[in-house]
């Protein structure tokens, strides 16, 4: 018997609505969710639109909404809950990773360490 494997991550149902409303009437078939080298903690979170998964991405379906997750980028994010939230002075989609260690102070950049697997 096969069990089902986990997803790599997961949206609140605010952060579902926002990339259905992003996606509508775009050309692209994904968002596309990764992590680069980059800012004072070390990485940062990227989203892009693609029409089509490289061969290695990992694709998400949760709450009627379809994303792909960067292969490169998969051991950063697993176990992330992606949010979208809205405040007086900004909108934004946040990331609540278990594999953060660190954050900068001005929230544009993080330290994450890979997700260690079970055998």
């Amino acid at each position: 018997m096969t069990r089902e494997r986990p997803k790599a991550l997961s949206l609140t149902d605010a952060a579902a609505e926002r990339v259905k409303e992003l996606m509508a009437g775009r050309d692209a078939g994904y968002l596309r969710i990764g992590v680069k080298n980059g800012g004072c903690a070390g990485m940062e979170y990227v989203m892009d639109y693609v029409a089509q998964p490289d061969p290695l991405d990992e694709r998400v379906d949760d709450k009627g909404v379809s994303i792909v997750v960067d292969g490169k980028s998969l051991l950063f994010l697993l176990g992330s809950m992606i949010d979208y939230e809205t405040t007086t002075l900004h909108s934004k989609f946040v990331f609540r990773n278990p594999n953060e260690t660190d954050a900068c102070g001005c929230g544009e950049s993080v330290t994450l360490v890979a997700a260690k697997l079970d055998s």
